[in-house]
């Protein structure tokens, strides 16, 4: 009954909050390009301040996990390099497969993992999952350049790759939220009540604009492939990633962290990428909504069985 409740609990919020976006989009309060520039704001400054605040708060007994970043950045190259044979022979388009290989192994573990570790940790009790995001999103951009450059037949610009990711808001949140908790650095309570006031804003509004971007137009022409995408995401590939780390005796918030990184739908990002890179952007789309939509449920039961076999504390 407790992971039940658990389970009930992380979930519900997310799905009151997504579900309002939607409405507030298909009801005309608000139209696409207000959501568009909320969807910046909250990329550019209230995840990054959120992700700050929650390294900033970490305590000294919160240290980094060298065995979990090892064990994170190798399993997304095991899924990566699976997936790469997967999708060779599942289509003969490489439009497809480049978005279909980003689906595998890119997860949304910034916008939509950081507020379910939160739900389910406590918001004070998630500094590793905050400092992860510094190794876990460069490492699934990294990937998704080569992944969709290798598909539409071009190379990869390494100078790019690398001033993109010194420059992601995410990565600079992270950045300066290990130098203030490195030499200890307090800020005045003025300025750290503001960013207090400013995470608290990031969560939900990071949530309600993933609602807003549901739209399941398009998805006749994608079943298949969507289908694929969607299991592998959200079912395949976490029964196999939490799995192996319940066998090498992850717990606690690390096992949280895997499970946000290994179970949650598929990037928001990798969109607007597949968009800029000769991906099929239809599908890509699809790949964002559907999953978005169906972790609601495999996430409750993923939550519900870690919490179960007392994985979680």
């Amino acid at each position: 009954m407790e992971s039940l409740i658990l389970s009930f609990e992380s979930i519900m919020p997310i799905f009151i909050l997504m579900l309002l976006g939607y409405m507030l989009k298909n009801l005309h309060i608000a139209d696409k390009k207000t959501f568009d520039g909320m969807n910046k704001l909250v990329f550019k400054a209230f995840l990054p301040v959120l992700l700050f605040n929650n390294i900033y708060k970490t305590s000294s007994a919160q240290v980094f996990d060298m065995k979990l970043v090892i064990f994170t950045v190798i399993t997304v190259l095991c899924v990566f390099a699976a997936g790469y044979f997967t999708v060779m022979k599942i289509s003969d388009k490489n439009s497809i497969r480049g978005v279909m290989l980003q689906g595998f192994f890119r997860s949304n573990f910034a916008i939509l993992g950081i507020p379910l570790a939160d739900y389910i940790c406590g918001e004070h009790v998630t500094g590793l999952t905050s400092l992860m995001v510094a190794i876990i999103v460069p490492c699934f951009n990294v990937l998704a350049v080569i992944c969709l450059e290798r598909f539409r037949g071009g190379k990869v610009n390494f100078l790019k790759l690398v001033k993109g990711i010194i420059t992601n808001p995410l990565i600079i949140g992270c950045i300066v939220g290990v130098i203030f908790f490195g030499f200890d650095i307090t800020l005045p309570r003025i300025i750290e009540k503001s960013v207090n006031d400013i995470s608290g804003i990031a969560t939900p509004l990071s949530i309600i604009v993933l609602g807003a971007s549901f739209t399941f137009a398009d998805t006749k022409g994608y079943v298949k492939e969507a289908l694929i995408i969607v299991l592998a995401r959200l079912v395949i590939v976490p029964l196999i990633a939490l799995g192996a780390a319940a066998l090498l005796g992850f717990k606690g918030e690390a096992m949280v962290c895997l499970m946000v990184t290994f179970a949650s739908p598929v990037a928001v990002s990798s969109f607007a990428m597949a968009q800029q890179m000769g991906g099929d952007e239809k599908l890509a789309a699809q790949a964002v909504v559907l999953t978005s939509a169906f972790c609601l449920g495999t996430l409750f039961l993923w939550i519900f069985v870690l919490n179960s076999l007392g994985l979680f504390y």
